[in-house]
């Protein structure tokens, strides 16, 4: 059973959830069983989870049905709770002595049409049509990004892969991130704080004060300073070989503590000739120094480009590792949200954050929320260069 807690000055709170199973509200069943809650809600296709840990040592909690479907809210007393989404039970845990129940859902059904191997080939398309002809199959309602929707497919294979690896690969290789969230396809553009339609993700501020526990790293060793990937229009008979370096032109300056000291951008002129586009070649962004060379051969120049350019910016992401658990449950936190913080050192609370994923815990202890985030890249340019060498 999870009572309040008390906090500064003799003030009470106390954490509040609500549960239903089928439509049906069961929370009354769970309150006075409950020994932990905890819902994680992560980005990409990994599917959302939530584990319910019941004390049974009475014997007589009744085991809910693999398939199930479970709603949660989450909140504090005196508040709104906050819909956190549907979960498909699929794994029941029973333990003793004491006698305890977990039981553990997620929010997609994986053993649906999702996970199901296809062979199929796709011609002249956009991303946004693929998606939402994948997402209509599998009975979810497609959410594209605008800047992904028009971006042109004119063939690929989908070979003994199911859709979630299939839409996987297609988001890593165009940099967004796929996932299913309350009944829909989401295919948004990576580390971009904004939603599918568009519009900036509000902000959020964090102060030290907020949280109890923290962790910070730097990750410098065998970092690298740049991408490369290759492409080859097979149809030409005679390729003309091509080598083209993008360069990123940053709009703001990322601290110099986040940056290998390598990957910074140079000072060469864009050739503004316009010439055929050639039909072999390789782009590289970044710095030569440490190249990681992306295996996969495009079969255009465009995609070669956006290619080495997602996988860059997440390696960009990746550079530094901040996390923190609020001693105070956020519900309102979710995955894109930009996040800004201050009272740690200056390199923390000057850098822009984006949250990676989300831990909702609630149990004797309280209602806390841990937070994992990851570096937010400012909007960057890039421009061309053939190198001729």
């Amino acid at each position: 059973m999870i009572t309040g807690m008390t906090i500064d000055v003799g003030a009470s709170l106390a954490p509040a959830f609500m549960l239903t199973l089928n439509s049906q509200d069961i929370t009354s069943n769970f309150s006075d069983r409950l020994i932990s809650l905890t819902m994680t809600d992560n980005r990409g296709f990994e599917a959302d989870q939530l584990d319910i840990e019941l004390d049974d040592t009475d014997g007589k909690v009744e085991l809910p049905l693999r398939g199930a479907v479970l709603t949660l809210w989450l909140g504090w007393q005196g508040s709104a709770l906050l819909n956190k989404g549907d979960f498909t039970v699929d794994e029941i845990e029973h333990r003793g002595a004491p006698d305890t129940l977990t039981i553990r859902a997620r929010s997609a059904d994986f053993r649906g049409t999702l996970n199901s191997r296809r062979e199929e080939s796709w011609h002249d398309t956009t991303l946004g049509e693929l998606v939402s002809t994948i997402a209509k199959r599998n009975k979810l309602t497609a959410s594209v990004a605008d800047s992904l929707k028009q971006i042109p497919v004119p063939h690929i294979d989908q070979s003994q892969e199911s859709d979630a690896v299939f839409l996987t690969r297609l988001a890593d290789r165009n940099g967004a991130t796929v996932s299913v969230k309350a009944g829909k396809l989401l295919f948004l553009k990576a580390g971009s704080a904004l939603t599918a339609s568009g519009k900036p993700i509000p902000q959020m501020t964090l102060t030290r004060s907020d949280g109890d526990r923290h962790q910070f790293a730097i990750a410098d060793r065998g970092a690298y300073t740049g991408v490369t990937a290759k492409w080859l229009y097979t149809k030409d008979p005679k390729p003309q070989k091509q080598k083209v370096t993008l360069k990123r032109q940053p709009k703001e300056k990322h601290l110099r503590a986040l940056e290998h000291p390598k990957a910074k951008p140079v000072s060469k002129k864009t050739k503004s000739r316009k010439e055929p586009e050639a039909r072999e070649g390789e782009y590289m962004v970044g710095e030569a120094d440490n190249v990681l060379a992306l295996t996969t051969v495009y079969a255009s120049r465009a995609q070669a480009m956006r290619a080495a350019q997602a996988k860059w910016d997440k390696l960009q992401r990746g550079v530094a590792e901040f996390s923190i658990t609020l001693a105070l449950g956020r519900a309102d936190l979710f995955p894109e949200t930009p996040v800004r913080v201050s009272g740690f050192k200056r390199v923390i609370d000057e850098q822009s954050w984006l949250i990676s994923k989300v831990t909702h815990n609630m149990n004797n202890s309280g209602f806390t929320t841990g937070l994992e985030l990851e570096v937010k890249l400012s909007d960057v340019e890039y421009k061309a260069e053939d190198d001729d060498g």
